[in-house]
């Protein structure tokens, strides 16, 4: 019995996708849609406890726009405004504006040398995933992964634990194979509930809440020149996770 897989979320975890990527995206939407709609970097923190970029605009309307007219075909409208939101962030993408977080590269390639299984878990759409994949790494990254699970593949989105079941079964593993690297509470939600033990890279926006049920908590994954900071749980005193050191984290939570 050894440790099999990696599952990685994306925004926010691999790479901080949600402020300077996604929300910009979404404010450029919304403009050239003719909306008088802007979320600020706050107001969009407070977004981000819907999973989904779908349900978060569905959210902002519900909430936040009591007077405005909604159009006839709701849900068409708001699919196309997402699907519009999308242009513009992989345009965003496409100028190498937002790189991979400390160490996440370095994890990627030492667990291909180990010969560690890797896969992603998330709630953005699959051609994001593509894009941040091939600016951020090379164009053969996608065939690091044996399954992306994306976007609409299952239908409750985070912090319901369906997007992990769906990526264990492609797999065949069990939970307990497997560490998840998230970076919210409702992927650390999600995570546990899938029965995974989820290891959580804290941002700006993430860095206060509740990371119940996860191995450890730390700033980002760490390189030699650059330490990572342990907020909750023990990695041994490791200044940054290398591939032994999740082995030996991974040991403990099955033992």
């Amino acid at each position: 019995m050894s440790l099999q897989a990696l599952i990685f979320d994306v925004d926010g975890t691999l790479a901080n996708t949600e402020r300077d990527g996604h929300r910009v995206a979404f404010n450029q939407a919304f403009a050239e849609a003719g909306l008088e709609w802007h979320w600020s970097v706050e107001q969009y923190g407070q977004l981000l406890q819907v999973a989904g970029g779908k349900e978060r605009i569905r959210h902002y309307i519900q909430h936040f726009c009591p007077d405005w007219q909604q159009p006839h075909d709701l849900q068409g409208f708001i699919a196309d405004l997402h699907a519009a939101k999308n242009s513009h962030y992989q345009a965003l993408l496409s100028q190498g504006t937002i790189p991979l977080r400390p160490g996440v590269e370095r994890l990627l390639r030492d667990a291909r040398v180990e010969g560690i299984r890797l896969a992603i878990a998330t709630t953005s759409d699959l051609p994001n995933v593509i894009t941040l994949l091939e600016q951020t790494l090379d164009k053969t990254s996608l065939s690091w992964f044996e399954t992306i699970a994306a976007g609409d593949m299952v239908p409750a989105k985070k912090p319901a634990p369906d997007i992990y079941h769906y990526a264990l079964n492609q797999l065949a593993l069990e939970p307990t194979d497997c560490l998840v690297f998230e970076d919210s509470q409702v992927g650390c939600q999600a995570a546990c509930a899938a029965g995974c033990r989820p290891i959580i890279t804290v941002n700006d926006y993430t860095q206060h809440q509740d990371f119940a049920g996860a191995l450890l908590v730390i700033n980002h994954l760490g390189s030699p020149d650059q330490p990572c900071t342990y907020l909750a749980g023990d990695s041994g005193g490791a200044d940054y996770l290398t591939i032994p050191v999740l082995t030996t984290l991974w040991e403990k939570s099955v033992s």
